[in-house]
């Protein structure tokens, strides 16, 4: 059980430390002991950011909540996490279950900033992937909130990017070489 706290244009005071010590401990529960949690709080005018990422061996839970209030905003953070692990209990116990423990699997290995370019690529992710089926990578990108998700397929060792479609329905791409 291991929580990182983060501030970017403020300063964490105990009582929200201790308030967001004493929600995610439901999250560890659900999740188990050897999950980690990143809280990054950013403050924006009058506005207050918690995003929360949550890692345990090969599932990662990312939330991110905005508000006056920066206690309600955590609350809605945590809170929008235990939705989604109840929402997918059944997956994500399956999965943590039969997967290995390995390390993060998205992991940023530094940003780089360019000055000038002509397309301005303004930062480069590297991703660290283990082989995984589509249904796995469908059930990643969902509890990461993301639209698209690019993994390396289990069956046919190639990487594809996996998408959710306007109609709510998936999509699958997968490189072909000419």
């Amino acid at each position: 059980m291991n929580t990182n706290y983060n501030a970017r244009k403020c300063t964490l005071k105990q009582p929200f430390i201790d308030r967001a010590d004493l929600k995610l401990k439901k999250v560890y529960k659900l999740l188990g002991d050897d999950a980690t949690a990143d809280v990054t709080v950013s403050t924006s005018g009058d506005t207050q950011t918690v995003e929360i990422t949550v890692k345990s061996r090969s599932l990662i839970l990312r939330s991110e909540e905005s508000s006056t209030d920066r206690i309600e905003a955590l609350d809605k953070a945590i809170d929008a996490i235990i939705r989604k692990i109840r929402r997918n209990k059944t997956r994500i116990e399956r999965k943590l279950k039969n997967a290995p423990a390995i390390s993060d699997l998205l992991e940023n290995e530094g940003e780089k900033l360019y000055e000038e370019s002509e397309y301005d690529i303004i930062r480069e992710k590297r991703v660290q992937m283990k082989p995984q089926f589509v249904e796995e990578a469908i059930l990643q990108m969902n509890l990461l909130g993301h639209n698209f998700y690019m993994f390396l397929n289990a069956e046919t060792e190639e990487v594809n990017v996996i998408y959710k479609r306007k109609d709510g329905k998936y999509g699958l791409l997968m490189a072909e070489v000419l």
